[in-house]
């Protein structure tokens, strides 16, 4: 089915996220739902869908964030709507570490480093490999109950001691969500 709309969940939504994820996907040609940041989510997964159908063209990126919920927060609630909705093939997350406590974690295929290198195993909220295969974070839980083509781990979104400054180009979730792209390319081919 060839009318899917293409999206890329990214969960973190704060503002200073909300801005550097807005230049990255300028940076792809993608489109935003800027309406989707906030900390927690602002808007319901209906609207977002109802904007998702909207978007001239993909890929989509949306912000999904549960303000540091431990429990299943609203951001991961969204996120299982619109990875089950018909009209919508996720084809990657990207998962945000956190100091978030007790919290089970996700298994990203790979992470970003605050340095731009991909690496095996997970990082921490500034980026820095934690040699575990764990990214711990407060919206990431769900991810691994999901069919999602991939998933990548990064720090905090335009942080990381400003390596991934929106200023400098937003460097490492750029490079995030051009690895979805670069790896979902033969899906989107149809």
């Amino acid at each position: 089915m060839g009318d899917k709309k293409k999206v890329i969940l990214v969960t973190d939504g704060d503002m200073c996220a909300k801005k550097t994820i807005e230049t990255a996907v300028k940076n792809i040609g993608g489109r935003c739902i800027s309406r989707s940041a906030g900390n927690p989510t602002p808007i319901t997964a209906k609207e977002i869908i109802e904007l998702v159908e909207q978007a001239k063209y993909d890929p989509i990126v949306v912000m999904v964030d549960d303000e540091g919920n431990e429990n299943m927060g609203i951001g991961e609630k969204i996120l299982c709507q619109l990875i089950k909705h018909p009209s919508i093939e996720v084809i990657g997350v990207v998962v945000v570490a956190s100091n978030t406590r007790d919290v089970e974690g996700v298994h990203p295929d790979f992470s970003i480093d605050a340095y731009g290198n991909i690496i095996e195993e997970a990082v921490d909220k500034e980026g820095n490999a934690t040699n575990k295969k764990i990214l711990y974070g407060d919206t990431v839980d769900i991810v691994e109950k999901c069919n999602v083509p991939i998933v990548i781990g990064i720090g905090d979104i335009g942080k990381m001691k400003g390596k991934d400054d929106r200023r400098k180009g937003a460097p490492i979730i750029t490079k995030a969500l051009q690895e979805i792209l670069n790896r979902s390319e033969g899906d989107l081919v149809n």
